[in-house]
């Protein structure tokens, strides 16, 4: 059953179990994702959230049913037909880039199902998760701010970054309004660019805001970039390009700036340099690996994440996962978040751990499971407090 388009909006066929905007745009991997509850009836086959993001030159507006992505794009000022087409053509681009729909989630899903027991558990229940492939730069100060934090208030920093050091581009009216802004309306401001964060007043203002130790990171690591590079559109390129060289070479390079250590480059590796392989390890991963893949714990306690336990996880975590294991790492991940306890139960209930696995090893796939061999498509290019447990560095 196909759902109709809402006015100004464009339509792309795209099945919820590839993409599901509400667990994607909410699960820690982005933090600048407004989401606006509509009025309308509670069905798959009526969209009951918009999702906003603002670009550089416009703002992205999506909703979804069971069976359709819609989208369309703002402006700040109007555009002819002509250009509108265009820019349309943009935005399905955009979509399609960061979403990475040239890759088949289905078919991932079914691979991990078959070499992971405890996968298998929960794919029904937290299907439609994939990997954004975000712009680098922005990727990058947001997990500076990650640091010791929680979502809701890595969300809060992401979005003073936007309002305080970048100007507004469009103020749109809510659809439907259902309170989200007092007067009816938001501002939407585009990520901040290097050159703005350099300037030696930005740690000050940033410790304001409330940004502690993070502010001198994201200051040094802004002016490290310019200074080297000269400027933004020489820190876009270089950051892009680290998509075409190895892990290892890639991860050295983010190492080298402030406030990034191994977790941090390796999400930044997951989530904006095509590095699918990458599993970013903190004790919470660590716990996830003991509770259910047979690595060894602490007893009681947390133990340390020193840099062998960190490899030694990763390790096992790729071993059963495979190419893309920071994929397989976001389902399961996702599924410990304490906001996400009864998503996909058809009633608020406990959530129903997954049995612990038995694995040594990843089994051989069957070669009538060749199918699952992905395409990628290789281009260059919110706040809701939905986790009171802390991402480290």
């Amino acid at each position: 059953m196909s759902s109709s388009i809402p006015v100004g909006f464009k339509s792309l066929h795209f099945f919820l179990p590839q993409l599901s905007l509400s667990a994607v745009l909410k699960c820690g991997q982005s933090f600048r994702w407004a989401v606006i509850p509509l009025v309308s009836p509670v069905s798959n086959d009526v969209p009951t959230h918009e999702y906003r993001l603002c670009l550089k030159d416009r703002v992205v507006c999506l909703r979804q049913t069971s069976n359709t992505l819609f989208y369309r794009s703002f402006f700040a000022a109007t555009t002819v037909d002509d250009v509108a087409e265009r820019k349309n053509k943009e935005t399905r681009a955009f979509i399609q880039d960061y979403f990475q729909l040239d890759t088949d989630l289905l078919g991932l899903y079914d691979a991990w199902s078959v070499s992971d027991p405890v996968f298998k558990t929960l794919r029904d229940r937290f299907s439609g998760i994939r990997m954004l492939r975000q712009d680098p730069w922005e990727c990058l100060i947001s997990f500076i701010c990650s640091s010791n934090n929680n979502i809701s208030r890595i969300s809060k920093m992401v979005q003073n970054l936007c309002t305080h050091f970048s100007p507004p581009l469009a103020t749109l009216d809510d659809p439907l309004i259902q309170d989200d802004c007092e007067t009816g309306s938001c501002t939407y401001h585009p990520f901040p660019p290097p050159s703005v964060l350099a300037a030696s007043s930005v740690s000050a203002k940033l410790r304001g805001l409330g940004f502690g130790y993070r502010a001198d990171f994201i200051q040094k690591t802004a002016a490290m970039l310019i200074d080297e590079h000269g400027s933004d559109a020489a820190v876009f390129q270089f950051l892009a390009e680290l998509r075409n060289t190895n892990t290892e070479s890639a991860r050295a390079e983010l190492l080298k700036l402030m406030g990034v250590g191994r977790k941090v480059a390796d999400c930044v590796l997951l989530m904006s340099l095509d590095k699918p392989e990458v599993v970013p390890v903190d004790t919470h991963v660590h716990q996830i690996a003991v509770k259910y893949y047979g690595m060894r714990g602490a007893g009681g306690g947390k133990m340390p994440m020193t840099p062998k336990l960190y490899n030694e996880v990763n390790a096992r975590l790729v071993n059963i996962w495979g190419d893309y294991a920071g994929w397989a790492h976001s389902i399961l991940f996702t599924a410990d978040l304490k906001s996400f306890s009864t998503y996909g139960l058809p009633t608020p209930s406990p959530s129903v751990s997954p049995q612990k696995s038995s694995i040594t090893s990843r089994p051989t796939i069957a070669s009538s499971d060749a199918h699952f061999l992905i395409k990628r498509k290789k281009t260059t290019q919110n706040s809701e407090d939905i986790s009171s447990r802390q991402m480290q560095p």
